[in-house]
């Protein structure tokens, strides 16, 4: 009898051990069904200064690769024409107004009378971010790169929704290690939570090998990483050897595709492992941008369009975007209405298999019927773009932006699209109708958290009508 019952133990044991095995291997395969996702996001870009906007001078072959193999927004914008707010605007899938994100980059040129200053200025703890929400599907998450949400150890990205961390908090740093070790400075690199650890080499090839390595160690799960590049913000580093593909060149003009040339080579890299490693059918590659180029800055081009970073005129609020998803996504295709960097969260939690309508209180909208042709309609009737007294409206086809030195203008975006004919004076009703939107839509947000030194609103103003005109400087490099 003890037998029989031995036997029987080992019977069941061995029922229950397959049943186990056959439980693991399915939910392995349904965790691989879950696509990766990467988001390749630079920084201060020109919206020219890539060859599949039709540049002649910079060198962006994997980027244009990306182009043909995925959807090329044709009108893709941030939520902000500066870095810390579209970044905040990016993570959470909110105007970031809407929490008191709006003066500005974070630590910053602040006023005496900020509600907060310094490190303590940074991206709300209560809000959710990007991080957070892919976590909570079985994600493991990664962000690379220049953060700009915060210097306090409370908005670090290990405490935001991000396992892993390889970048700096602050707003700009060198491309090559700092000789001392200011531990205080927001901008030396630091691995993970307080580990200062300065890059070996180029920043930006850096950065690629971080996400490189990434990749690998978490080929066998589904993975997000967050590579927010510095490039090509300033100080215009570049390495010797990028310099001198670009011999027609000189000045910043120089320096700048050198750096985009490195950029791309890093996106490359990323780009090639997961073909390497047999992840690119199942991974979303989304490369976009922060806000426009600034021209005075960087010598970035955004021609055709007006404008630059820090305003919002199209140059300022218009970047790159790309998407590829093969299988899912058209290769070689162009989405012409407009979206915006918000929509990114839900799009990457819907593919990632979340519920879109469980995330409540968001202006971002899932893309992905948009793109697969399901919806036939724009994902955003309006947009709005706002800093201090300046304000923009995106209605359908039409633009309103309001000045603080000057009358409203109006512009028809589709039929002119680099804002040289205003029209504010044609249609009257359709400015007072428009401006009525803005200020509806300005009794919803918070107050601003910290303010800007007045000063810093007429530099903002006289770079927009210095390099208004982009053709004045770039319209040779174009096809």
């Amino acid at each position: 009898m003890l037998f029989v019952n031995s036997c029987l133990q080992i019977l069941i044991m061995k029922k229950i051990s397959i049943i186990l095995i056959v439980l693991c291997i399915v939910l392995t395969v349904q965790g691989q069904e879950k696509p990766n996702i990467i988001l390749l996001f630079s920084d201060d870009a020109g919206y020219a200064d890539f060859g599949f906007h039709g540049s002649q001078t910079m060198i962006t072959p994997n980027l244009d690769k990306l182009a043909r193999q995925g959807v090329r927004f044709k009108q893709g914008y941030v939520s902000d024409p500066t870095c810390g707010p579209s970044r905040a605007g990016l993570i959470t899938a909110k105007y970031q107004q809407r929490f008191g994100f709006e003066e500005n980059n974070v630590p910053g040129f602040m006023s005496d009378v900020s509600a907060a200053d310094g490190v303590e200025m940074g991206l709300p703890v209560e809000e959710k971010t990007i991080g957070d929400y892919l976590k909570s599907v079985g994600y493991r998450t990664a962000y690379f790169g220049k953060w700009h949400l915060g210097g306090a150890d409370r908005f670090h990205p290990v405490k935001r929704g991000f396992d892993e961390f390889y970048g700096f908090r602050g707003g700009a740093r060198s491309y090559f290690a700092y000789p001392n070790d200011p531990r205080e400075s927001l901008n030396k690199m630091e691995r993970g939570f307080g580990n200062f650890e300065e890059p070996q080499g180029y920043l930006t090839d850096e950065l690629g090998e971080e996400t490189v390595r990434f990749i690998e160690k978490n080929k066998d799960q589904p993975f997000f990483a967050l590579v927010a590049f510095n490039a090509v913000h300033t100080p215009m580093d570049a390495k010797p050897e990028d310099l001198e593909h670009f011999p027609q060149l000189e000045g910043n003009r120089k320096i700048v595709a050198a750096m985009t040339l490195a950029l791309d080579r890093a996106c490359g890299k990323i780009l090639n492992k997961l073909e390497e490693l047999g992840l690119a059918e199942n991974t979303i590659i989304v490369f976009t941008n922060d806000n426009g180029g600034p021209t005075d800055k960087n010598a970035s081009s955004n021609y055709p369009l007006s404008g630059t970073k820090s305003n919002h005129l199209e140059g300022g609020i218009r970047v790159p975007f790309l998407m590829r998803w093969p299988g899912k996504i058209q290769p070689n295709s162009v989405y012409r209405h407009p979206i915006i960097t918000l929509d990114l969260l839900p799009t990457f939690f819907a593919a990632a298999g979340g519920d879109v309508n469980t995330i409540l209180d968001i202006d971002g909208v899932n893309l992905l019927p948009y793109i697969f042709g399901q919806k036939q309609e724009r994902p955003h009737q309006h947009l709005y773009w706002k800093k201090d007294a300046r304000a923009v409206v995106r209605h359908g086809d039409w633009k309103l932006i309001r000045f603080p030195d000057r009358p409203a203008e109006l512009y028809n975006i589709a039929e002119d699209e680099r804002e040289l004919n205003n029209l504010a004076a044609i249609y009257p009703e359709r400015v007072r109708k428009m401006y009525k939107m803005i200020f509806q839509w300005e009794s919803t947000l918070e107050r601003p958290r910290w303010l800007l030194q007045r000063k810093f609103e007429n530099v903002d103003i006289d770079r927009m009508d210095q390099y208004r005109d982009q053709s004045k400087f770039f319209k040779t490099e174009r096809n």
